[in-house]
């Protein structure tokens, strides 16, 4: 196989694994925030700030699986 085929394989590989898990991450807590606002309403803050800061957190797994994916592709 081709040295660059490889390359290309291994960084859409990757980035679409490195991805997904964030992408599921990031629904499941909208979906647990919006149900917690449903049960208690007045909490509205304190579960937007946590939201929001999970939310940043998987996000940033997202970044490090497309500075991999970067680093596959051009090193």
């Amino acid at each position: 196989m081709d040295p660059e085929i490889a390359r290309m394989f291994a960084t859409a590989l990757s980035i679409g694994l490195g991805a997904l898990g964030p992408a599921i991450g990031i629904g499941m807590i909208g979906s647990k925030a919006a149900e917690a606002l449903g049960r208690n309403p007045e909490a509205e803050s304190s579960i937007r700030t946590n939201m929001i800061l999970a939310i940043a957190f998987a996000e940033a797994v997202a970044i490090y699986a497309l500075v991999v994916a970067l680093i596959i592709k051009f090193a």
